[in-house]
């Protein structure tokens, strides 16, 4: 058995990453570690992982994480770097934070605005990349793993196949609306229920959300060439879920068929990523729960623009249920051990 620790287990990511391990053949789970709620039962934060709630929260220390064969870091952006640096190399460490996402030092200055820790291997395995192979083959036996941030999960998936099958030509716009546990557990006036149910609100507009630099790297990846993103997210009353609306132009006389044909090709033999039949859009309800992105693509002839519409649950595919596949890939497992094609209804 493979022995696993999480980092962070208080909160939304670690919970969710715990709920899926909890059903998974070939792990162990150790240590569960927290900060302020060290020395609490899991319970009395995440009651609903029943096998686990008489579990104690650990500190989040080297220390505690030490002796483990995998360590899942579910932490703020900003405080896996140094804890990593303290875990002995023979560790896999799955970060789903943000600190080793990027690889341009100056765009993490920009947008985080503390030093660069360096780059890990990019967790999206359905991923294409420039030349029609997929990040998939950087992550097996890896054994340090950044995750997609969720919103760079819907997008760069939704757009990438178009960029690297020549089709699409910038000018990339997106708008995503995510649940409100994108945002994390901690208290935040805003986010209260008397705030949220029933509003829906714009955040990060004008270019300032983080993710924007990250989604920028995985079109430029498909594209091989700059790729500039205009990404305005959206906050929408529901618990989970992103969908996100992107759009890019395209080259003159562009068809849906032939965009269509490069997203089949794409995502056809693909476990986690549903092209839907012409027709059906992509809703949040339909992935809840599950390790899916549901996808849809169009063109507006009209104006020359490709239109993809992505789907997908923010705390599965978004952020656990990604760290557990690169667990998968990085320990040899079959992919898909452990993750949910099915969603929950209603």
């Amino acid at each position: 058995m493979t022995s696993v620790a999480v980092a962070g287990a208080s909160g939304y990511a670690g919970g969710e990453i715990l709920r899926l391990l909890v059903g998974h053949p070939e792990v162990e789970i150790g240590a569960v570690t927290a900060a302020s709620s060290a020395g609490d039962p899991l319970g009395a934060h995440q009651p609903h992982l029943a096998p686990l709630t008489d579990r104690v929260l650990q500190p989040t220390t080297a220390e505690t994480l030490a002796g483990h064969d995998v360590v899942f870091l579910a932490l703020p952006h900003g405080a896996s770097a140094s804890l990593a640096t303290q875990l002995a190399d023979e560790v896999t460490v799955i970060d789903c934070g943000a600190d080793f996402r990027l690889a341009d030092a100056d765009a993490w200055q920009e947008f985080y605005g503390s030093t660069h820790a360096g780059t890990w291997a990019y967790g999206l395995p359905e991923l294409v990349v420039e030349g029609g192979g997929k990040q998939r083959a950087q992550l097996a036996g890896a054994r340090h793993i950044a995750v997609p941030g969720c919103y760079p999960t819907a997008a760069s998936l939704a757009l990438a196949p178009a960029f690297a099958a020549g089709l699409a030509a910038g000018d990339v716009v997106i708008v995503a609306a995510s649940g409100t546990s994108g945002a994390g557990k901690s208290l935040k006036p805003h986010l209260l229920g008397a705030e949220s149910m029933g509003s829906m609100s714009p955040y990060g507009v004008g270019g300032g959300h983080r993710h924007t630099p990250e989604i920028e790297q995985n079109l430029s990846r498909a594209s091989g060439q700059d790729i500039s993103v205009s990404f305005t997210p959206t906050l929408a009353p529901m618990p989970r879920g992103i969908l996100a609306t992107c759009t890019a132009a395209v080259a003159p006389g562009t068809t849906t068929a032939q965009v269509r044909a490069a997203y089949a090709e794409a995502y056809d033999d693909e476990t986690f990523v549903q092209l839907l039949p012409e027709g059906s859009w992509p809703s949040t309800a339909a992935v809840l729960g599950s390790n899916n992105v549901q996808v849809q693509v169009t063109v507006d002839e009209r104006v020359g623009r490709v239109i993809v519409i992505a789907a997908e649950d923010n705390l599965t595919k978004g952020t656990a249920g990604g760290a557990v596949q690169c667990l998968n890939l990085a320990k040899g497992f079959e992919e898909s051990l452990a993750l949910p094609t099915v969603g929950v209804a209603p």
